[in-house]
Parts: C-alpha cells; sequence; structure tokens
C-alpha cells in the first residue's frame, strides 16, 4: 500500500480532511484507512485493526494502523516500509479506536518508544 499511494500532504489541515480508500495520491490517513480496509477485506477482523493517532518527533500528528497480533501491536505505517511492534515505532501516541467499536476512540496511555 505504501507504494500504490502517492504522497500529498494536506495543506488545508482539517477542513480540508478526506479520509480516501485506494485514492491515487493522499496523506497518512488515507494510507491507514486504505490498509484497513484492505486487510478487512482480506477476511481480518475489524476488531484487532485499529486506526492509532500518533505524534511524530516533529510534533506533527500521523495516522497509522496498529494490527493486534497473538505477538503483540504491530505498527502499519507509511512512513517506513518495515511492520514494527508498536514499541519500536518513534512516536508519541495519543489515541487509538476502541476494538470493541470503532466510532468510539480512547486515549492510549502508550508513551511509546
Amino acid at each position: 500500500m505504501n507504494r500504490a499511494i502517492a504522497p500529498q500532504l494536506n495543506e488545508l489541515g482539517l477542513a480540508g480532511e478526506e479520509w480516501l480508500v485506494n485514492p491515487a495520491r493522499g496523506d497518512c490517513n488515507d494510507y491507514a484507512v486504505s490498509k484497513r480496509h484492505e486487510l478487512l477485506k482480506r477476511g481480518w477482523p475489524a476488531r484487532v485493526l485499529l486506526l492509532s493517532e500518533v505524534v511524530t518527533g516533529s510534533g506533527d500528528h500521523h495516522l497509522v494502523l496498529v494490527v493486534r497480533a497473538r505477538t503483540g501491536d504491530l505498527v502499519l505505517d507509511n512512513l517506513t516500509p518495515e511492520i514494527k511492534p508498536w514499541s519500536r515505532a518513534p512516536y508519541g501516541w495519543v489515541r487509538m479506536q476502541a476494538p470493541r467499536d470503532s466510532r468510539m476512540w480512547a486515549t492510549t496511555g502508550r508513551s511509546g518508544a
């Protein structure tokens, strides 16, 4: 998915935000929802595919997909081709979708690496 979408910054902020599945160009939100959509199509349960808001080292808010695996939470991120355990992702964790209801978000209480 990281190669399928060309990166494009959202210069309009929240006012111009749209979360699109599989666009030709997009920002981190589009990557994250596209990855989630693809894994749902492949039969993964929604409760293990959680969108998560993080803060980068430069202070930018960023959206990633966290996959709850038996071995621990894994981060799928458009800023790196590597799938990393959440503890190795270089972010401050802000909030994450609730596993039982993806319309609900909760603060994570995780500081990250």
